[in-house]
């Protein structure tokens, strides 16, 4: 299913490329959706051309499957994830409206955690709140003349609190409209 998503992803991206140059629509401010983990709306505001702060308000845990092992027991939930990245971002390969970013920042994410010892009790799980670093590197089209930009990313979170190192691949794809 994630590679149904990536090849339609830049199908779209391949047929959105016009023959000649077009002007960047990336304005102060783009909001939009993100399909991935996390999954959610995703807000961006610029600074100058070549630096972001990006938000993601989302669910967390259901791209890669509900259920995960984790410390000694399992997440079998989505939860809620808030995370936060500043970005530096380029023209690639000459184009205004094709850029690469890449930034570090953190997450903050809400779990139902399902320990070992708790198994078979009549309330055998924990909302689990977890807090990490997180990295992400992607690319991002602007759409010529149209106030629209796609995105295309991934990155790693590693957590902090609770569980030291506890790692997870994070990628996503989505649309903001630029303001």
């Amino acid at each position: 299913m994630q590679k149904s998503f990536l090849v339609a992803f830049v199908a779209l991206m391949l047929g959105l490329f016009p023959g000649s140059r077009a002007v960047a629509q990336y304005n102060n401010w783009a909001v939009g959706f993100r399909l991935g983990e996390p999954s959610g709306i995703n807000v961006r505001k610029y600074f100058r051309d070549t630096k972001a702060f990006d938000l993601n308000v989302g669910s967390y845990g259901g791209l890669y499957g509900n259920t995960r092992e984790y410390r000694q027991g399992r997440y079998r939930s989505i939860g809620l994830s808030v995370q936060g990245h500043y970005v530096w971002h380029n023209r690639l390969f000459g184009r205004d409206n094709l850029r690469g970013y890449y930034g570090l920042g953190g997450q903050v994410n809400r779990r139902r955690y399902y320990p070992d010892n708790l198994r078979g009790q009549q309330v055998d799980y924990i909302a689990e709140i977890s807090l990490g670093g997180s990295a992400i590197a992607g690319l991002e089209y602007f759409v010529p003349d149209k106030p629209f930009s796609v995105f295309l990313e991934s990155g790693l979170y590693v957590e902090v609190l609770p569980a030291p190192l506890f790692m997870n691949v994070q990628s996503g794809l989505g649309l903001r409209y630029n303001f």
